[in-house]
C-alpha cells in the first residue's frame, strides 16, 4: 500500500528526494529513523550525525530541506542548535525543524517553538505519525520555495519592465540630437566602469550604469531651434539649454524606486562643476553627488569623441587632453584619474601640475 496514494509521481519524487538531516546523540535512534525514512517513507537523501556540533558544518556543505532534531543531547542540546541555526540560515528562508523528544512538558514545547521548531514528535514515536509530519513539513517547505521563486520571478519581470521603460525614455530624450540613440547607452556603460574604478561596489556601479542613460532626458523640453543649432548659443539660448537639467529632474521626481531616484539626482547635477561654476545649483567639490560627477566625465568624453549635428568628432587623444585640462575645474580629479586608468593610461601628479 502506498503511503500517499493521492499524490502525483512527480510531486512524490520531489518530496522523497528532499535532503533530510537527522541529529540525535544515540546511534540506535538514528538507525531507527534512517530505516523508517528509507524503507517505509522511501526517502533517498539522508544524512545523520550523533554530534550536534557538526550540524553547522553539515548545513554549510549542503543546506537541508528538513532537520529531525533530538532535544536532550550532551555538548549542545536542541535549544542551542536551533539558536545557532537562526544565525546561519539566510533571512526569510524556511527551514522546518521537527523536534523528537521524550520531554513533553509545556515548557519544553514552548521553548522549542520560540526557538524556531515547526513541529514535535514524542519518543517513542509511531512510524506513520513521523512520516506524516515529515511529509507535511516538506509540503510547506516546497510550497514556500515555489512561492519564493514566483515572487522573485515577478519581481524580476517588474524590474525588467521598469528598466525597459526607462531605457526607452532615455532614448526618447537623446533622439533629439543623436539619431542613433547610442550616446545614452555608451554613457551608461562607461559610467558603470568608472564607478567601479573609483571604488564603488558592483551593485552600485550597475545601478549607476542603469540610471546614467537618463542624464539628458530633460532635452525633451528644449526647442529644436536651440538644441540642434549648429555653432555657439547666445547667452539667452544657453540659459534655456541649461534648463534641461531641471526639466529632467522634474520628469523623474517623486519616484518610488532607488533607480528612478538616482536618475533624478544625475539628471539634475551632471552639469555641476568641481570649481562651483556649474549649473543649476552651483555645487562644488564633494557637495556634488558622486554619481553625477562620474556621469559628467563619461558624458563629456563620449560627446567629444562622437559626431553631433553641431560638431565633428574629436580624436580620443584630444578628448582626453581636454578632460585632463579640466580636472579640478570642471571635473572631479579622482574620476578623471579613473578614466585614464580605464583606458589603460597612467596619470601622474605632473599631468595636473598646471591645472588649478
Amino acid at each position: 500500500m502506498k503511503l500517499f496514494p493521492d499524490q502525483s509521481v512527480q510531486h512524490l519524487q520531489l518530496i522523497q528526494n528532499a535532503n533530510i538531516l537527522i541529529v540525535d546523540d544515540h546511534e540506535a535512534n538514528v538507525a531507527l529513523l534512517e530505516a523508517t525514512l528509507r524503507d517505509v517513507g522511501n526517502y533517498h537523501n539522508l544524512r545523520s550525525t550523533t554530534d550536534p556540533r557538526e550540524v553547522f558544518l553539515l548545513y554549510a556543505e549542503s543546506p537541508p530541506d528538513l532537520i529531525l532534531l533530538d532535544w536532550l543531547m550532551p555538548e549542545l542540546d536542541g535549544l542551542h542548535v536551533l539558536q545557532q541555526l537562526h544565525r546561519i540560515v539566510p533571512p526569510g528562508a524556511y527551514l522546518p525543524v521537527l523536534v523528537l523528544t521524550a520531554d513533553i512538558t509545556p515548557e519544553t514545547k514552548r521553548a522549542a517553538l520560540e526557538a524556531g521548531a515547526k513541529d514535535f514528535v514524542t519518543k517513542p514515536f509511531d512510524q506513520l505519525e513521523v512520516l506524516l509530519r515529515i511529509r507535511n513539513l516538506l509540503e510547506t517547505r516546497f510550497l514556500y520555495a515555489n512561492l519564493e521563486h514566483l515572487v522573485l520571478q515577478r519581481t524580476k519581470e517588474v524590474e525588467d519592465a521598469q528598466s525597459e521603460i526607462l531605457d526607452r525614455l532615455a532614448v526618447g530624450g537623446e533622439y533629439r540630437d543623436d539619431m542613433t540613440g547610442q550616446h545614452t547607452k555608451r554613457v551608461g556603460r562607461m559610467s558603470a566602469q568608472l564607478a567601479q574604478k573609483v571604488g564603488l561596489s558592483p551593485a552600485q556601479a550597475d545601478m549607476i550604469g542603469r540610471a546614467a542613460p537618463l542624464h539628458d532626458v530633460g532635452k525633451i523640453g528644449i526647442s529644436d531651434a536651440i538644441l540642434l543649432k549648429p555653432g555657439r548659443h547666445t547667452p539667452e539660448e544657453f540659459d534655456e539649454m541649461k534648463t534641461h537639467t531641471s526639466i529632467g529632474a522634474k520628469i523623474l521626481s517623486r519616484g518610488h524606486s532607488a533607480l528612478v531616484n538616482l536618475a533624478e539626482v544625475i539628471a539634475l547635477s551632471h552639469h555641476e562643476r568641481w570649481d562651483g561654476k556649474g549649473y543649476p545649483n552651483g555645487l562644488a567639490g564633494e557637495d556634488i553627488p558622486l554619481e553625477a560627477r562620474i556621469v559628467a566625465v563619461a558624458d563629456v568624453f563620449d560627446a567629444l569623441t562622437h559626431e553631433r549635428p553641431y560638431k565633428t568628432a574629436w580624436s580620443v587623444e584630444a578628448a582626453l587632453e581636454e578632460i585632463r585640462s579640466q580636472s579640478e575645474r570642471q571635473f572631479d580629479p579622482g574620476v578623471v584619474n579613473a578614466l585614464f586608468e580605464l583606458l589603460g593610461l597612467a596619470v601622474s601628479e605632473e599631468d595636473f601640475s598646471s591645472v588649478g
